[in-house]
């Protein structure tokens, strides 16, 4: 699905946006989503006064800002299937690579039918977001997959699957998707993350190439 690359970047780039005018990254999206009006779209239900709910849910759960040393935290907040994420990515660095320690997730999906499922979907969401971010590559020559089985396609590994703390928005809203929408800011964040720590601007997918 194309939120999943298209997240990575926008958010990304919304961190080079925010470094290059001296704002913080979390204030930039509030500043922004303050100048956007509810409703002026009747082909989505996006709106930009949920967005900034979860967007100080993520915030305020995570403790952005406000880590232990050696912890370097990454954000960033994505709109897809109707549903509003903000997702926060703890990592530390080792050995020169990225190891995310926890992930913290607001989601405002409107009225959660099944808790347990609901955060279930997140989790697995998430973890497949930074597993794709991290290690996925599927390249062609010729016009043939260089990959044809698991043995060579990277996944993430159960000992590299982070923490993942989720927080739903309680209200009486239709309930909207939730399958997905956990996935696409996962790889934005973490790009985020790993500039934090390291300065370096992640660009290409997987990531691990670039580090």
């Amino acid at each position: 699905p194309y939120t999943n690359f298209l997240a990575s970047a926008e958010q990304s780039f919304f961190d080079e946006l925010a470094e290059a005018l001296s704002v913080a990254p979390v204030h930039l999206r509030l500043a922004l989503l303050k100048n956007v009006e509810d409703g002026k779209d009747p082909s989505i239900a996006y709106s930009a006064k949920r967005m900034i709910a979860v967007i100080k849910l993520a915030a305020e759960k995570s403790n952005w800002g406000t880590t232990s040393r050696g912890v370097h935290q990454g954000f960033s907040a994505y709109y897809s299937h109707n549903t509003h994420v903000a997702e926060v990515v703890d990592i530390t660095m080792k050995n020169g690579q990225p190891c995310v320690e926890k992930v913290t997730v607001a989601v405002d999906c409107g009225i959660v039918v099944n808790p347990t499922g609901a955060k279930n979907q997140i989790e697995g969401g998430v973890i497949d977001g930074i597993g794709h971010a991290m290690y996925g590559d599927f390249s062609f020559e010729n016009g043939k997959p260089q990959d044809v089985n698991f043995n060579t396609y990277r996944l993430i590994r159960m000992k590299e699957t982070p923490i993942v703390e989720t927080y739903f928005v309680e209200n009486e809203l239709s309930p909207t998707g939730l399958g997905e929408p956990g996935l696409p800011p996962a790889g934005g964040a973490l790009a985020n993350a790993i500039k934090a720590a390291t300065g370096k601007i992640i660009t290409k997918q997987p990531f691990i190439i670039s580090l």
